[in-house]
């Protein structure tokens, strides 16, 4: 009598033999390898071009809070505040170094702080400037200033248009749209650089003594004359105490990447919604004024 033998197990089958072993990982590689592209991402950053958020409306109506720019670090050369997260110390050296123009939106570091601020280069090395009743004198002349409609910027969570700051400007539009009714001028530098400024309330910055500026310095303002910290402000008053080193520039602003308008939550559908749209890709450098303003400047 045959007997036949009981089929065996899924527990009693031979298991088939790896074809290798598990190759073990290996940390060491890992680590370099996310370490190398760390110091390329930083390396982009330092050499070529870094983000930049507008936390402040010093530079309102160009710049608005919530907007994203790119801002070019190789323009004026590389020096200690080209560098991401500012490690380098102090220094007031040069590489490739060159001179921003009239009209520039840059990227000054304070003298005692390691922040980026951003502000427009109003005065050259060697120029003369002073300030009266919040004009620009420069070089003994006047900087043109003409008197433009005012500008509406829509009120959002970014731009609140508070009436403290900014008392009678915010009204509610036909449509039920509030909108922050701002009274502008257009600046004209000696080069053409043609951009909208705000001054609409006097304060103690609007008068400053002429000072020379320095041959290795620029002397930089915010666009929103009467709510910015720049060159004209002391230190200790969180400005840039007189005119910024060529060596604390660290990049100049090109263009806006997107905005948003503070309302970004975890809900995705608000991703979309937060976005200013019309201010998506805007370059930031200055129009060329085609010939300066004539009698209707204030």
């Amino acid at each position: 009598m045959t007997s036949e033998a009981a089929p065996m197990t899924d527990a009693e089958s031979p298991r088939p033999e790896d074809g290798k072993a598990k190759e073990k990982i290996n940390w060491i590689a890992e680590i370099r390898g996310l370490a190398l592209m760390l110091l390329a991402v930083l390396a982009f950053h330092s050499f070529l071009a870094k983000p930049f958020y507008i936390p402040s409306e010093s530079m309102m109506p160009n710049l608005l809070v919530g907007d994203r720019l790119v801002v070019s670090k190789y323009p004026y050369g590389y020096n200690w505040s080209s560098l991401s997260f500012h490690p380098a110390p102090r220094a007031g050296w040069r590489l490739f170094g060159s001179t921003p123009q009239y009209g520039d939106i840059v990227i000054p570091v304070p003298p005692d702080r390691d922040e980026d601020y951003i502000k427009r280069v109003v005065a050259l090395p060697g120029d003369r400037i002073a300030l009266v009743n919040g004009r620009i004198i420069l070089n003994g002349k006047p900087v043109p200033q003409q008197v433009e409609p005012a500008i509406e910027i829509p009120v959002d969570l970014n731009s609140p248009c508070d009436e403290y700051s900014y008392p009678g400007m915010r009204v509610t539009r036909p449509d039920g749209k509030a909108v922050c009714r701002m009274p502008v001028y257009r600046e004209t530098l000696p080069n053409g650089a043609t951009y909208l400024v705000i001054d609409h309330t006097t304060q103690p910055l609007d008068n400053m003594a002429e000072i020379t500026v320095p041959r290795d310095a620029v002397f930089v303002m915010g666009d929103n004359r009467d709510h910015s910290a720049d060159s004209r402000a002391e230190s200790w008053e969180k400005g840039l105490g007189g005119p910024v080193p060529l060596a604390n520039i660290g990049g100049r602003a090109e263009f806006i990447t997107f905005s948003l308008d503070g309302s970004t939550n975890i809900n995705p559908v608000s991703w979309i919604t937060s976005l200013r749209g019309s201010r998506a890709f805007s370059t930031l450098r200055p129009a060329i004024a085609e010939r300066q303003p004539g009698p209707a400047e204030r």
